[in-house]
């Protein structure tokens, strides 16, 4: 049994910013911009509301650049911006996750079975100019997994893009196609429990120069390593690796919790 952590969602690198944590525990969650216009997602950084503050994903920014037109120069700014869509991934509503990164990700992610589960951390940061973080916010149990790959025929991703429909990878592929052909993706749909945590996500870093670097960077907390029997993903968050914890699904939902029940 596997617990895999996922780095997600909208930071400085991609939107400019980072989603807030509230005073009182509760916090936002933003999808990052898609890379294309061209998706069945209808949400955008213009309509993507906060759960917990008046406003849209789009407040949190003046700019984006979203790939593949990133270049250091070519920028988004209003209504450009904001009727941008969102890469909806991990999407907590209909529980599904993508994911071609391969650092680790995919095949973390490929060996995972029904009833394992897939964590989501993200960086928050506090009000009042508190330093950011890594945080947990969210979670699902494993249903089923599905893999595309480069040599995939075309008929059998015809019928996986199908049948994960929901998925933010699905809605931007196009004829059978994946936005990215040469990637491997893989598609992870799940179950309960899951979902996003309402408030008071589990930081997972801390802030410090560690030996052998000159600057401070992003680490995973000790105790967290060792309590979640972390085996993969080194101490490094800065780049939001893909950590694999040696533990069960079912010990590490009665660890955090289940989110909406979680005190």
């Amino acid at each position: 049994m596997t617990v895999v952590l996922a780095g997600i969602g909208a930071d400085s690198t991609n939107v400019g910013a980072l989603a807030p944590l509230y005073d009182d525990g509760t916090f936002e969650y933003v999808p990052i911009p898609e890379k294309t216009r061209e998706t069945r997602e209808t949400e955008t950084l213009g309509s993507w509301s906060l759960r917990y503050d008046d406003g849209v994903a789009a407040d949190l920014t003046t700019r984006i650049s979203p790939q593949p037109i990133h270049d250091g120069e070519t920028t988004l700014t209003g209504e450009a911006l904001e009727s941008w869509p969102l890469h909806h991934d991990p999407n907590f509503e209909a529980l599904t996750y993508g994911e071609h990164r391969t650092s680790g990700y995919v095949s973390r992610l490929r060996e995972l079975e029904s009833g394992d589960v897939v964590g989501f951390y993200a960086g928050l940061r506090r009000q009042g100019g508190d330093r950011a973080h890594r945080y947990l916010i969210g979670y699902f149990t494993v249903a089923e997994v599905a893999t595309i790959t480069p040599e995939t025929p075309r008929a059998d991703r015809e019928r996986i893009l199908e049948r994960h429909a929901e998925n933010a990878h699905a809605k931007r592929a196009r004829d059978g196609r994946l936005y990215l052909e040469d990637k491997t993706v893989v598609i992870v749909d799940g179950t309960e429990p899951g979902g996003l945590f309402d408030r008071d996500p589990i930081r997972l870093s801390e802030y410090y120069v560690r030996e052998g670097n000159e600057r401070a960077q992003y680490y995973l907390r000790d105790d967290v390593a060792s309590a979640w029997s972390v085996r993969e993903g080194g101490a490094n968050m800065m780049f939001k690796p893909a950590y694999r914890c040696a533990m069960s699904g079912p010990a590490f939902v009665d660890r955090v919790g289940v989110p909406g029940e979680r005190a």
